[in-house]
């Protein structure tokens, strides 16, 4: 595709479409702050949104929500239900083991995306991530260890993203990657840090720290992450303890992974 300037309405209409998705039900004035786009513009976007029945506002309160209609937009993408069929169990066993929660993540565009998580397992926790909950890729630790151990293409990829939408967090990304000292590191160490989250529902009071996953044909597929109380220990401590478990949680899921593989084969051979 020529380079060229995106259409700046689609970009701005798709960025409320998915803040209204993450993070509905939700304001006018949090839709525009979200989206980062101007309210006026934001107002215009969500009317054409529910005129095309994306969208709905709450009878009883001035906040809108996405309606199923939404669901026909992914209708051609096949998501990770194998990545999540084969961590299932060790997520929830290391959970259980370390009390904190644990969540499998993937890459969609210059976000990270939750495919698994076992918040609902632990009282060690302040919200609830879902399957679908979204981050910044250079916010989160799950984005920077996959920055750090995806290809230069990839990379490429979600640079071009970036400079394409122009957002704080896109500058963020673009500034992270200016210097590949925190990449080098990281890929060294084999862990990454976001300390004080910020984008998520309760910013400062949480940190975390992320493992990259990888499949059976050692491609990266995701990350595996842990998110843990600011107050109840340093980063350092953090990866003394965790970073092992993660580790070979993560292996696990590979082995996992292969096994599923395996298995599928057995049976196409068998239909044959």
């Amino acid at each position: 595709m020529e380079r060229g300037v995106p259409i700046r309405a689609i970009s701005r209409g798709l960025a409320v479409l998915a803040a209204i998705n993450r993070d509905g039900p939700i304001s006018m004035m949090g839709i525009a702050r979200a989206a980062e786009v101007p309210y006026p513009t934001a107002c215009r976007i969500v009317q054409t949104l529910q005129h095309e029945g994306l969208i709905e506002k709450e009878p009883a309160r001035k906040r809108y929500r996405v309606t199923s209609l939404v669901k026909t937009l992914s209708t051609g993408f096949q998501n990770e239900d194998q990545l999540v069929a084969a961590g299932r169990d060790h997520i929830e066993t290391l959970c259980k083991d370390v009390g904190w929660p644990i969540s499998l993540v993937t890459r969609v565009g210059t976000r990270m995306m939750v495919r698994d998580s076992t918040h609902k397992m632990t009282s060690l926790t302040f919200s609830h991530y879902y399957p679908g909950y979204t981050l910044p890729i250079a916010e989160c630790a799950t984005g920077k260890v996959y920055l750090a151990f995806c290809d230069e293409e990839e990379r490429n990829a979600i640079v071009e993203g970036w400079k394409a939408i122009e957002t704080e967090a896109s500058n963020m990304g673009l500034l992270l990657l200016s210097d590949d000292y925190m990449l080098q590191k990281i890929r060294r160490e084999g862990y990454a840090l976001q300390v004080r989250n910020v984008y998520n529902a309760d910013p400062g009071k949480t940190s975390s720290i992320a493992v990259p996953l990888f499949d059976g044909n050692d491609r990266l597929i995701g990350a595996l992450g842990l998110i843990y109380f600011v107050s109840a220990m340093s980063s350092n401590e953090a990866a003394d303890k965790y970073l092992a478990p993660l580790q070979e949680t993560a292996r696990e899921i590979r082995g996992s992974l292969i096994d599923l593989a395996g298995g599928a084969l057995g049976d196409a051979e068998a239909a044959e």
